[in-house]
């Protein structure tokens, strides 16, 4: 794997102005800043996609649920192909224009605006189509959001801190869920009259609450953008000013100046939509003759990945039907899982940064492993089974996640990181059926094994998409440094 010079590294002769030079302080500002988006970003996961906004989207109020959540299957499928297509691209064409941050403030208020047009979603079957269709939108640009957010990581850590800035943000970004569903059921969805006079009438408290979500995740994604544009303002004064100053002495020595399309960053020809898709499929190419590792790692994280999402969509329904978890039980065990996977991520960021994020992964993976079949080997021993295996779960997932995202901060030449985070997020939805598909398949061999009440058996598929990312990791090597930059002429 070759190396290039270490990010925040200056040329000789440079002077390196500090604010734009990556800290190695864990707790700088712009590192909080940024954590703060993952923070405010669990209004739309934790919230909207998992326990709140769907639950209620799928309940008898907008007709049979069954049918209901075919619907909603339906519509985030779509709206995965979006994402899928678009992710990669999307991600190129801010890297060129050099727009991260700008696309990262677009994207993020399309999610916003949705996040709050969910309030005009009554309960009626009527309704059902316009919340699944602002769901999906939601989805796209979130996911668009996610990728220009990703790609910022590496510019906030040196190389030997990637792994700690990461499971920071992961962390807050639990920690941040629990504390906006909490004030959600407490103040609104729990009591018969919540704060403000706000009732569950016409699912009001429902959809006050995606109002609060809406809120809470656009304050929480000022902090970042103003931050950024301020340093990357910065970075650009200081680029022109030295190619200023290099024009000078070109001119002083008789030489011609660049031309000003050359010399001022940023600016990049307009390309259509089709030349983005072209470019894409020669950074493939390039990444798969010079770089084939870098592919590998994208289709082991895409499988794991599905694994560790499916611990967490399938944990409360083993909880409830297997370990004898009531409803309000669920909820407990919800919010002291998710403290749990947020703690034991941003502490497995020193490890990240000390060991190396494939030793996290694998670590984690394995955990997994044992705990998931540790599960389905005591399926009868009751809730405390549940509450020890279940929290080790738990404290695996945020970990593998965010190890994840630090080994291909560590990877990616600057310049490149919205395209390869697109391509990131393009191969995970690739095959986001995985875990849902094994879930069921292993639901059907235990019943033609044991009979009908074999719900438990569906650990088994989870286990085994792991295991197969954890097989598929095994081949990838530790980052040891940023692979060569992909330039265009190499593609």
């Amino acid at each position: 794997m070759t190396l290039t010079t270490p990010r925040g590294a200056e040329p000789t002769g440079a002077v390196a102005d500090p604010r734009t030079v990556p800290s190695n302080r864990l707790l700088s500002w712009p590192v909080i800043a940024w954590g703060l988006w993952d923070w405010g970003s669990a209004a739309f996961n934790a919230v909207i996609t998992t326990f709140v906004f769907t639950v209620y989207l799928t309940s008898s109020s907008f007709g049979d649920p069954a049918h209901n959540e075919a619907a909603l299957s339906v519509g985030l499928t779509i709206a995965g192909a979006f994402i899928a297509l678009l992710a990669p691209v999307t991600g190129q064409r801010s890297d060129r224009a050099g727009r991260t941050v700008f696309w990262l403030g677009a994207y993020t208020a399309v999610v916003v605006a949705v996040s709050a047009a969910l309030f005009l979603v009554l309960p009626e079957p009527g309704y059902l189509w316009f919340g699944i269709t602002l769901l999906g939108v939601g989805n796209v640009f979130f996911e668009l959001a996610s990728v220009n957010y990703n790609g910022i990581l590496s510019q906030l850590a040196s190389k030997d801190r990637v792994g700690a800035v990461s499971g920071l943000g992961w962390g807050m970004g639990y920690i941040g869920g629990i504390v906006l569903l909490l004030i959600i059921y407490v103040g609104f969805i729990s009591p018969e009259v919540g704060w403000f006079g706000v009732t569950s009438d016409n699912g009001l408290n429902v959809r006050v609450g995606m109002l609060i979500a809406a809120a809470w995740f656009g304050l929480s994604a000022i902090p970042v953008l103003i931050t950024q544009s301020g340093v990357r303002a910065r970075r650009r004064r200081m680029a022109l000013a030295d190619a200023e100053r290099r024009g000078t002495e070109r001119a002083i020595a008789g030489l011609e100046s660049e031309p000003a399309e050359a010399t001022e960053p940023g600016r990049v020809r307009r390309e259509s939509l089709w030349a983005s898709y072209k470019r894409l499929w020669r950074t493939l190419v390039g990444l798969y003759r010079s770089h084939p590792e870098v592919l590998w790692f994208l289709l082991a994280a895409a499988v794991f990945r599905d694994g560790l999402a499916g611990v967490f969509t399938y944990g409360g329904i083993i909880a409830q039907n297997t370990f004898g978890f009531s409803s309000g039980d669920v909820i407990i065990f919800a919010i002291v899982a998710n403290v749990v996977a947020g703690i034991t991520t941003i502490v497995s960021g020193r490890l990240d940064d000390l060991l190396g994020p494939r030793k996290v992964i694998l670590g984690a993976l394995g955990l997994l492993v044992i705990a998931g079949v540790g599960t389905f080997l005591l399926h009868d021993g009751g809730p405390t089974v549940f509450w020890i295996l279940g929290l080790v779960l738990s404290g695996c997932v945020g970990p593998a996640q965010s190890a994840a995202r630090s080994f291909l901060a560590r990877l990616i030449p600057e310049g490149r990181e919205g395209e390869i985070f697109g391509l990131y997020a393009t191969t995970g939805r690739a095959v986001s059926f995985l875990a849902p598909a094994m879930y069921g398949a292993f639901i059907a061999l235990g019943r033609s094994v044991v009979g009908d009440n074999a719900p438990y058996w569906g650990i088994l598929g989870i286990v085994v998409v792991l295991i197969v990312g954890l097989l598929l990791m095994l081949r990838v090597s530790d980052p040891k440094g940023h692979i060569t930059s992909l330039g265009d002429e190499q593609l």
